[in-house]
């Protein structure tokens, strides 16, 4: 049986008095590569960022591996939705995948070791861009950017790799390059995927959970049209082109939602 690598019971958090989660209680096994949906301003990206321990949670508790949050940073990597970067800036790609060893409280005078450098070329290489190493970011596509970001995110050999959305801003061909090496990535570690993107809910991941300031739904990658409806608050049509579709069952029962 494998172990849990994330367990959160009866999380809570608010933003001043408004909620922005409630209550909610989630088993991610290991291995397991988890899909995230739910409407905008239902919770998704509070939910990662109390998992990274970098916002305060108001009530409940949150363990990776059975340890409190804050004692493991070097289990988890992470690939924010939008990145704080100014793409003018003149690093290369190399360099920002260095930037993934940096820890905390190190001086900003730091020289990065042969090892550091050693291991950001084997991250490159893993997702594809050794070849781009010496480039600079501005001249960079969006799914070779989305790309190094996930290199700099696995530069410290995370045990769970988390993702906020990160085919939102790229094509179509970029799209499926990412799914495909989040498949493989999976092979080694557990990965959230927090995604819009229902075709990825349809074709890659093997848990699913539908978030709406509460837990709507959690278990397999295949919905019913309430718990859709619960979801967004309105009935929504899913259509998949060229993948499986296991969105929406067609039986007619439906999960007991409170």
């Amino acid at each position: 049986m494998n172990r849990v690598a994330v367990k959160i019971e009866n999380l809570s958090v608010y933003y001043g008095q408004t909620p922005a989660i409630s209550g909610v209680c989630l088993d991610v096994k290991e291995g397991e590569y988890l899909g995230i949906i739910g409407p905008n301003g239902g919770g998704k990206t509070t939910l990662l960022k109390a998992i990274l321990g970098i916002i305060p949670i108001n009530s409940g508790k949150i363990e990776i591996y059975n340890e409190k949050i804050g004692r493991n940073r070097g289990m988890i990597g992470y690939v924010p939705q939008f990145a704080v970067m100014d793409k003018r800036f003149p690093i290369s790609v190399l360099e920002v995948v260095l930037t993934g060893r940096l820890k905390q409280g190190l001086s900003p005078f730091l020289k990065f070791s042969k090892e550091d450098k050693v291991k950001a070329y084997r991250v490159l290489e893993r997702v594809s861009m050794q070849h781009l190493a010496d480039r600079q970011v501005s001249e960079l596509s969006g799914g070779e950017f989305q790309r190094m970001l996930i290199a700099r995110a696995l530069a410290i050999d995370p045990k769970i790799l988390i993702l906020d959305e990160p085919t939102a801003s790229v094509d179509v061909k970029s799209r499926e390059q990412i799914y495909n090496l989040l498949g493989e990535l999976n092979k080694d570690m557990t990965i959230i995927l927090v995604t819009h993107d229902l075709l990825a809910v349809a074709s890659q991941v093997n848990k699913l959970v539908c978030l709406n300031e509460k837990l709507v739904y959690h278990g397999e990658p295949e919905l019913t049209e309430k718990v859709v409806t619960t979801l967004y608050g309105c009935p929504v049509d899913l259509i998949a082109h060229g993948v499986p579709h296991r969105v929406l069952k067609h039986h007619e029962e439906v999960e007991q939602l409170d």
